[in-house]
């Protein structure tokens, strides 16, 4: 894709936002339906923190030209011009870099990869505000994957061993909220352009290098489907919405079947299923 024009300083006020224009910059060829959700985000984030300031107004005016820019260049793709695409496609990349590292993490492997990519994963959780309200699932892997990836790198600097797995987050849950500026600051900066070999892609790794990982429910990953969906029992009346919900699921199947990601793809159609059979999610 074309080189986009380059952005003017950022204004200390954006500070919350430079790590997902970093993100941003990172995916433009890798991923750029990321990259463009990333930009968004930053835009619609800048508006709120300060849109009078002339400096807030450059930056943003520059920034916006970057997202027109790129959507241009995205033409007619679906991930675009379709919200409930677009919100699948950043979901399931979110989530398959979240389980990278999680795997990572519970097979004791601690290095900056995965604490980059716990952190990365956290930040597009944030891009999918963009669509709306979070779930409560996405909130809890935002949580802990911002809490993973400062403690790993704090254990990793001081020189000590972190512990594997969901171990003391009860413990430091109200930390995390309170320290995440500080802790995203104290996390190593990535290159503008990274190499493949520094930064976890999603679209690369086999779907085996992930597939079973059990996670404690309510902890901070999806609950499992279950893997028989009840039948109908009676005349089920949906609304609008139930519908809407469904064909949603459907669409994060289609999605996560572009990764070959059959597990998270069979996990949503039986949701649908589930939800048109019994009126329930």
């Amino acid at each position: 894709m074309a080189a986009l024009a380059p952005l003017p300083p950022l204004p200390p006020q954006f500070k919350s936002i430079q790590h997902h224009l970093r993100t941003a910059q990172e995916h433009d060829k890798r991923d750029p339906v990321v990259a463009y959700y990333c930009r968004l985000y930053a835009v619609q984030t800048g508006m709120k923190i300060d849109s009078k300031t002339p400096e807030c107004r450059k930056f943003l005016s520059k920034l916006m030209d970057q997202l027109e820019a790129l959507k241009k260049q995205l033409g007619d793709n679906e991930a675009v011009t379709q919200e409930i695409v677009g919100c699948a496609h950043l979901e399931n990349y979110a989530l398959k870099m979240f389980l990278y590292a999680d795997n990572e993490d519970r097979a004791g492997r601690f290095h900056k990869n995965m604490i980059k990519s716990f952190y990365t994963a956290s930040l597009l959780i944030d891009v999918i505000t963009v669509f709306g309200e979070l779930t409560d699932e996405n909130v809890k892997h935002r949580k802990y994957a911002r809490w993973k990836a400062t403690y790993i790198h704090n254990c990793l600097k001081n020189g000590e061993t972190p512990q594997a797995g969901p171990v003391g987050i009860d413990e430091e849950d109200n930390d995390v909220e309170e320290n995440e500026d500080a802790g995203a600051a104290s996390l190593p900066t990535p290159p503008l352009q990274p190499s493949s070999s520094s930064t976890y892609d999603p679209s690369s790794l086999p779907s085996s290098s992930y597939t079973g990982i059990q996670i404690p429910p309510g902890a901070h990953a999806p609950a499992n489907t279950p893997a028989e969906v009840p039948h109908s029992t009676g005349d089920i009346r949906l609304t609008p919405e139930d519908f809407a919900r469904a064909q949603k699921y459907c669409k994060y199947a289609g999605s996560a079947l572009q990764y070959e990601d059959v597990s998270t793809a069979v996990q949503n159609l039986q949701k649908a299923l589930k939800l048109l059979t019994t009126g329930r999610e």
